[in-house]
């Protein structure tokens, strides 16, 4: 019998009176993916998280998490923890307390793993200190800690660095990779492109409520094409050429450099068709798309214009 997969999103609606925040999603995260959910802000992706976690209802469409409805049996959500938008701690007690309590709560176990997953978000050091005291960035890994206590197989984490300094962000990179590498599916939701690019293998890009991609980031940007700066003897006559050569698009110059995409192929014909023309090359450089280049290839454009979705400004609690 295949196993389920820890995530399957399908056809997934959250309407607000007229306000659509979530338009229709498909989303399947295979065991092992740190799977980043990307988009805007006000995209929908708290909304689509919150219903993922089972803390509000969809209008329409299904969630699955290991093959079980989260609205029909809290059995669902074994396995599974993370928050939204920011874990909520009591500022007067201790990191430490602040976890005894939550692992009293959960059970199973949960309170013999505290130093464990103190130990593991590096926090055990200041486990005797007031969360009140704690920089945002230890209360994000806090947070993530509260969430190891349940074992879990499936780690959901909305925007776990936004606030964090530079240090911050780089410390909520390393110890995500740390915990993907202990067989933890992720899902990451995020609008720091670069951040999702270092430890993300697939993404789904989310704009105003609907799915615009979703695969490997691999794909994607092979899917893009390489693109490629062009400097020669004479822009102008190598411009012309560019335009005119097959197997080339989004043809411009910018700041006195030729920006073109093209296959391998349809290069090595350019070289010879600007030698033909009599513009020599000085410089032909290749430039791989970024994460970011491609999202706001998908994002922006003839109907990205338009703002995106509103998020619905709700009194919602960070969720383990």
């Amino acid at each position: 019998m295949t196993e389920s997969a820890p995530l399957e999103v399908r056809g997934l609606v959250k309407r607000y009176g007229s306000l659509t925040a979530v338009a229709g999603v498909d989303v399947t995260v295979r065991a092992g993916d740190v799977y980043g959910y990307l988009g805007p802000n006000g995209a929908g992706k708290t909304t689509s998280l919150r219903m993922m976690l089972g803390l509000i209802r969809p209008t329409a469409g299904t969630v699955r998490l290991f093959g079980r409805d989260p609205q029909e049996t809290v059995r669902a959500l074994e396995g599974v923890a993370g928050f939204v938008e920011a874990p909520t701690f009591y500022p007067y007690l201790t990191g430490r307390r602040n976890l005894e309590l939550l692992a009293s709560f959960d059970g199973h176990g949960a309170s013999e793993r505290i130093d464990h997953a103190l130990d593991a978000v590096e926090l055990s050091h200041r486990a005797g200190d007031r969360v009140g005291g704690y920089s945002h960035g230890m209360r994000q890994r806090l947070g993530i800690a509260a969430a190891l206590l349940r074992e879990p197989k499936l780690l959901l984490l909305d925007e776990p660095t936004t606030g964090l300094d530079p240090g911050g962000m780089r410390d909520m990179r390393v110890l995500i990779k740390r915990l993907a590498a202990q067989g933890i599916t992720i899902v990451l939701s995020s609008h720091l492109l670069a951040e999702v690019e270092e430890v993300c293998n697939r993404v789904a890009i989310v704009q105003r409520g609907k799915i615009v991609y979703e695969g490997e980031i691999a794909d994607l940007k092979r899917a893009a094409g390489m693109s490629y700066q062009l400097t020669t003897t004479d822009d102008e006559r190598a411009l012309a050429v560019c335009r005119a050569q097959p197997g080339l698009s989004d043809v411009r110059l910018e700041k006195g450099r030729l920006m073109f995409t093209a296959d391998d192929e349809a290069v090595a014909e350019l070289s010879q068709a600007l030698v033909e023309a009599g513009a020599l090359i000085k410089a032909l450089a290749p430039q791989s798309a970024t994460l970011e280049d491609l999202f706001f290839s998908l994002t922006e454009g003839a109907d990205g214009a338009e703002p995106p979705v509103a998020e619905p400004a709700e009194a919602m609690e960070g969720a383990r």
